[in-house]
């Protein structure tokens, strides 16, 4: 929410999930940012649950053991916040200057924003600046001042300091377009999938439209796997990561949960069936540590008949050797989406 200046030269991306925390950094001295170390850890279950912090003191210590672990001292660090106290929504107002938009933005958020405005947050960027139009297009963005405040609190009783607090919808939007120029043009989804909760981006031209979360994540799935099948928390992950020799057996299974996430897909973008959005949707990019559930992408692709694939934050990215130490880097790639996006800001 707020920018970087230059003199940054490397940039520490936390993102603190419900299943895991990752760290990705990028050095931005060079000609362009190059990922200079990646590394996760697991959250121990239910501390944080659908985005809520539940067990404060275990998040703490599981995120000052990942850095620890990784060696790594920030001095500029990019979190963020998402979840049902954050907003992110493309509006229309009068043509003026940013500065000037500053002033009035309160004002016409209050159309816009579900919360009380007294207890919110905002910011905003003009999508179309050099347009002469009467209007100009407005990217939104509104969270409740807690949830950053907790946020910020949370880190601050891990011993950090955050430079800035962005939101998961921008930093996802963030790290895609870097990997993706050519995904810039005509509609297209990036969906993030969590472990409680996918995040679904709407790009039209290369701008954010609309971000919305669905209440689908891999919890679910392992937690079926382990009380209607028997197996072990490691025999779940295998199955839900594909490398389980066994996958066929639990085929229903996964194809039910893979169509629960196309069905929460297709209603949020069914808005583009009724609008002047260059034809509708054409292609879905997949992210996020729960995006290799085996057959998710060809059920997406067949529920929304449109192209679909794993989309990696380091597609472009330059990655310097030795960045993950203990895994290969691209084994995790689609987990690292939000991270790299965070990490990332430095370049802006």
């Amino acid at each position: 929410m707020v920018s970087f200046l230059r003199r940054n030269k490397s940039t520490v991306g936390l993102d603190i999930g419900s299943g895991y925390v990752k760290l990705a950094v990028v050095d931005h001295s060079g000609s362009e940012p190059e990922l200079v170390h990646v590394s996760h850890t697991p959250l121990m279950a239910d501390a944080i649950v659908e985005g809520e912090v539940m067990d404060p003191q275990i998040v703490v210590q599981t995120v000052q053991s990942l850095l620890t672990t990784a060696g790594v001292k920030p001095k500029t660090l990019v979190a963020s916040v998402g979840g049902r106290d954050v907003m992110v929504k493309k509006i229309q107002m009068d043509r003026m200057k940013e500065a000037d938009a500053r002033e009035v933005i309160r004002w016409e958020a209050e159309q816009y924003v579900p919360y009380d405005m007294e207890s919110v947050q905002l910011d905003f960027q003009i999508v179309d600046p050099l347009s002469d139009g009467l209007q100009m297009n407005v990217l939104l963005v509104a969270a409740k001042r807690e949830v950053v405040e907790q946020r910020v609190g949370l880190l601050r009783d891990a011993g950090l300091a955050p430079t800035v607090v962005d939101v998961d919808a921008c930093a996802l939007h963030n790290a895609f377009e870097y990997n993706y120029p050519e995904a810039m043009n005509g509609v297209c989804a990036l969906v993030n999938v969590g472990h409680e909760i996918s995040t679904v981006n709407v790009l039209q031209e290369g701008t954010l439209v609309l971000t919305r979360d669905i209440p689908f994540g891999s919890r679910r799935l392992r937690e079926d796997l382990r009380r209607r099948h028997g197996l072990t928390v490691e025999e779940a992950e295998a199955v839900l990561e594909g490398r389980s020799p066994r996958a066929a057996e639990f085929r229903e299974l996964l194809t039910e949960g893979s169509e629960e996430l196309a069905t929460g897909i297709e209603r949020a973008v069914a808005f583009l069936a009724a609008s002047d959005a260059g034809g509708g949707l054409s292609r879905v990019y997949l992210s996020g540590g729960s995006a290799r559930i085996p057959g998710l992408v060809d059920v997406v692709s067949g529920r929304l008949r449109a192209r679909t694939e794993l989309a990696s934050p380091l597609q472009r990215l330059k990655v310097r050797t030795g960045a993950g130490t203990f895994f290969p880097v691209d084994e995790l790639a689609p987990m690292l989406m939000l991270a790299v996006g965070l990490a990332l800001r430095g370049a802006n």
